[in-house]
């Protein structure tokens, strides 16, 4: 079974500690508002003989018990924000130079990969086609572009935390920079057809010595 929940590309802990951040803020309001709730139904339950106080939410010192936490709650949204602006930033809008690119193809119900061959260079007569398996070195920042075929497809690697839609007309740059050696998975994160659930596919992270092994084997002979 493969281990999503390790952290496989560089940004891949920022994104887990956001969501463990956002999980903590929310978790904690969830079991304070529990526990209140249901703290004031027990004590202010129905009592035989007693009237029910008619409170409207505006007595001073009633309003505070809503005002308070809803300044807290503010600041917390304040601190999510932050949070995940600066890693939408990192990731999405502070793209790295590339060590190499490799272009990815979506299509009702496949990957295919186009790898820069011995020279280095995309679109040129040495580059390494492939469906289904994409090859990458470990520490090098690697550009995904995206393109479709037909509809929208989702480029989802978990083990990387990246996940980016595939648009059809438009080609769209991905990147990832690799940390862990070895074979995970890659989905379609997006309903496309019926044959979804069958279009997965293979990135191998490779050390340097393996990743030119493999570009001198799958290189075409011209």
């Amino acid at each position: 079974m493969q281990l999503y929940l390790l952290p496989g590309s560089t940004y891949a802990g920022d994104i887990d500690s956001l969501v463990l951040l956002i999980t903590g803020i929310v978790g904690f309001w969830y079991v304070v508002t529990n526990l209140m709730f249901f703290y004031l139904l027990w004590r202010y339950r129905a009592v035989e003989g007693q009237k029910a106080l008619y409170v409207t939410g505006h007595e001073p010192d009633l309003h505070r018990w809503i005002a308070w936490p809803h300044y807290l709650i503010i600041a917390c949204d304040v601190v999510l924000i932050v949070g995940a602006v600066r890693v939408w930033y990192h990731i999405k809008q502070n793209l790295p130079e590339a060590g190499e690119t490799v272009r990815v193809v979506g299509q009702q119900w496949a990957w295919s990969f186009q790898h820069p061959g011995k020279d280095g260079l995309l679109d040129t007569p040495d580059d390494i086609k492939t469906v289904d398996e994409m090859h990458v070195q470990v520490g090098q920042v690697v550009h995904a572009k995206l393109e479709s075929r037909d509809v929208l497809h989702s480029f989802s690697v978990p083990v990387f935390r990246l996940k980016q839609d595939v648009i059809p007309g438009r080609v769209i740059t991905a990147w990832f920079e690799a940390t862990v050696p070895g074979v995970y998975d890659i989905q379609c994160a997006e309903m496309c057809g019926i044959g979804h659930g069958i279009m997965a596919a293979r990135i191998h992270v490779e050390t340097p010595e393996e990743h030119q092994a493999w570009i001198a084997q799958a290189s075409p002979q011209i």
